[in-house]
């Protein structure tokens, strides 16, 4: 195992939770290992393990992103890690705001709708 490896795995438990990687690690198979560690070392060992910004920045930009790019599978996981990387949900609304603007509006309103139905299951008041 390399070092940037482990250093992926510690920020992805950090981040996303014991039980997600978890689960995620035991359904994995020999067919779609390499892509769980190229994540884990590229995304997770590399990108969010970085010093420059904040966990909560990462956070905040990566739902940015996913929104943007119509990527809904992933955001309600990112929106359940903001509990572990201190993005409020009024913070999340307003990267959304962002989205509307410079991505377009359909996209920012499927992103809040994922968001509102992600908090109510956490249980978080909005």
């Amino acid at each position: 195992m390399s070092e940037r490896f482990a250093k992926g795995m510690e920020k992805r438990r950090a981040v996303l939770g014991d039980a997600h990687v978890d689960r995620a690690e035991a359904a994995k198979g020999a067919f779609d290992a390499p892509f769980q560690d190229l994540i884990t070392e590229g995304a997770w060992g590399t990108v969010w393990a970085g010093e420059e910004i904040s966990d909560r920045d990462r956070s905040l930009i990566t739902l940015a992103l996913l929104a943007a790019g119509g990527h809904w599978d992933e955001l309600a996981m990112h929106i359940r890690a903001t509990k572990r990387t201190g993005a409020t949900p009024e913070e999340v609304r307003a990267a959304f705001l962002h989205v509307a603007i410079y991505a377009g509006v359909p996209a920012a309103n499927k992103a809040l709708k994922i968001a509102r139905q992600t908090y109510e299951e956490m249980g978080v008041s909005l």
